[in-house]
């Protein structure tokens, strides 16, 4: 089913991850942000932008998997975007978000 339609401002859904109360984070690459979704209503719930366009995926971790981790991408971005965008490719860590990540599964090979 369809869970959520992005808007054109959010641009491409990349990597995603699950918080402890259920919701779904997604990257949009191109987008230049980190949406929650409610998988129960269909609706945004929260969005947090980031200093560059191309964000490529997202995780939960730390002591307590408070912090949200963000990666990036500069491949594909052009120089005078990549001089307007100076931290496209880096790691961000992001605090204060008010929800939980859960422990990942392991999986035994």
């Amino acid at each position: 089913r369809l869970l959520y339609h992005l808007e054109k401002e959010e641009q491409m859904p990349d990597g995603m991850c699950i918080d402890a109360e259920g919701k779904l984070w997604v990257a949009c690459i191109d987008g230049g942000r980190v949406i929650r979704i409610d998988p129960e209503t269909g609706k945004r719930i929260q969005t947090v932008r980031l200093p560059t366009s191309r964000i490529t995926s997202c995780c939960f971790g730390g002591k307590d998997y408070s912090e949200m981790y963000v990666t990036s991408a500069y491949d594909g971005l052009d120089e005078s975007t990549l001089a307007k965008e100076p931290h496209a490719g880096e790691i961000f860590k992001i605090t204060g978000l008010g929800v939980k990540g859960i422990p990942q599964n392991f999986y035994a090979a």
